[in-house]
């Protein structure tokens, strides 16, 4: 049975009017977002400008027993997404793009030419912009992640979600070491490209095993890193095992910078998506 949520799990919970509904917006051009597929906890704090769009439809070809997006039989990719997502971009006044996908392994390239396409035409038709994507691992196909790193997103992000001892039941269509090496490999490819990864604690790992995953994303170059609390979909789900403290996600930070993370975030309610853009621009711009 799930715990009762702690404390710090409270939020201003915005009236209505107080924050643009984007919803409409999305219907209107058939889009998706993680925020609300994945049932995001921050979901009413950062909307229009924090909105981070889920390409390649809503249905998932892994077993992940953390996620909360359908695992029904996906419908081919939309042609017309990739232009929406623009007009949505344009409409919000967005200058920050964060794209994501589902899984797509009944596709011959996990859909990577889709967010090719996604990323060269919001570069093309919005002065400026700055774009950053949250890839599946593809499988491990070298030629369908060179094919995103070529359309050259400012950030490219690969969650490990977990510690490798927890795959098994966590993520039991994936593997760690594929993981890590895809951050390895895009920073091959392209250097200039900023990479970054995400951890979910409240598993049942370990701060050791937490830590052992930090030195590793190190390793393989990887510059971000966001943590935030694992919070279980459903009942149905993989079931939360504990809550670690505020004060006890602080504590992760000097460990990554100290690493040699440039820039990193760790709290109970922070997610890849959230905030990316400030993350970005604080940790590797500067600004």
């Amino acid at each position: 049975m799930e715990k009762r949520l702690p404390w710090w799990f409270r939020q201003y919970i915005p009236r209505a009017g107080e924050v643009p509904d984007v919803a409409p917006l999305l219907r209107e051009l058939n889009l998706h977002t993680i925020c609300e597929s994945g049932h995001c906890p921050n979901i009413g704090q950062c909307n229009p400008g924090g909105v981070a769009f889920l390409i390649l439809g809503n249905s998932c070809t892994r077993n992940c027993t953390f996620c909360a997006v359908s695992k029904d039989k996906p419908s081919p990719p939309d042609p017309e997404e990739p232009g929406n997502i623009v007009k949505a971009a344009q409409r919000l006044n967005l200058d920050y793009v964060f794209i994501t996908s589902v899984t797509r392994d009944d596709l011959a390239d996990g859909g990577a030419s889709h967010f090719e396409r996604t990323i060269r035409l919001l570069k093309e038709s919005i002065p400026g912009v700055m774009v950053e994507v949250l890839i599946p691992d593809f499988g491990g196909n070298a030629q369908s992640l060179k094919t995103v790193v070529d359309a050259e997103p400012e950030v490219i992000g690969h969650n490990i979600e977990t510690v490798p001892r927890l795959y098994p039941e966590v993520r039991p269509m994936a593997d760690y070491r594929t993981s890590v090496d895809i951050l390895k490999k895009v920073k091959a490819i392209n250097p200039r490209i900023t990479t970054k990864s995400g951890l979910m604690l409240g598993m049942g790992e370990t701060r050791e095993e937490v830590i052992s995953v930090m030195r590793d994303l190190v390793a393989a170059g990887c510059e971000l890193f966001t943590m935030g609390q694992y919070l279980a979909p459903s009942s149905a789900r993989y079931a939360v095992q504990n809550y670690p403290t505020p004060e006890e996600f602080e504590q992760y930070e000097p460990v990554g910078i100290e690493l040699g993370f440039k820039g990193i975030v760790s709290a109970p309610l922070w997610r890849t998506s959230f905030k990316a853009d400030v993350l970005y621009r604080r940790a590797i711009l500067g600004q």
